[in-house]
């Protein structure tokens, strides 16, 4: 009898946590629901590639891609990261594999790694059975960010070196030498034939 009363309060007691749990996990959904509406906070600074670069990426197909759904992240929720994470990561792994032989440095390929990373976590972010949604929008806010150093990177191939710089001075200082002494020489006098 005494095992019976334990056995119907410990079910009584079971019981009344139940509710409780419930509601927890009601509220925790209202919040997951909440934070997976919301807009990711993307930077609206962008990088402007020069002249060389640009004419480079423009005819690289993966470029243009990545380009342009980097630009869609702006208006991303973090469900619509969520939902795009694969083919971010499938689009990443594009740019990194058709990165053209003009743009080929260590320091290039480093930052398409990284970029192909981070697009890898999110996607991994994105299959758990829970996902978190800070966390995922702390991943997809990186994307753009680093995608912003690749094309520093490209920038950087086509930067002047000192001796450069240096020697277009040179070329400068002498035009602006033989200018000079071109207009500092008196007129030749013009001699009319008396006849």
């Amino acid at each position: 009898m005494k095992n019976l009363f334990l056995i119907l309060l410990a079910l009584c007691l079971l019981g009344c946590e139940e509710p409780k749990n419930l509601e927890e996990n009601a509220a925790k959904k209202v919040e997951d629901s909440i934070a997976f509406s919301q807009n990711l906070k993307v930077s609206n600074q962008e990088v402007i590639l020069l002249p060389e670069a640009s004419a480079i990426t423009s005819e690289w197909l993966a470029y243009l891609t990545a380009q342009i759904e980097i630009d869609n992240f702006r208006e991303y929720t973090v469900n619509e990261a969520v939902s795009n994470a694969r083919p971010i990561a499938e689009i990443m792994r594009s740019l990194r594999e058709t990165l053209p032989d003009t743009l080929k440095s260590n320091a290039t390929e480093a930052r398409l790694a990284v970029i192909y990373t981070k697009a890898k976590v999110l996607e991994q972010s994105s299959k758990k059975r829970n996902p978190d949604p800070l966390e995922i929008a702390t991943i997809a806010e990186e994307i753009p960010t680093e995608f912003n150093n690749f094309k520093i990177q490209i920038n950087e191939l086509f930067l002047k070196t000192l001796e450069q710089f240096e020697m277009e001075l040179d070329e400068f200082d002498a035009d602006q030498e033989r200018d000079t002494t071109e207009t500092s020489k008196p007129p030749v006098p013009v001699m009319e034939n008396p006849v």
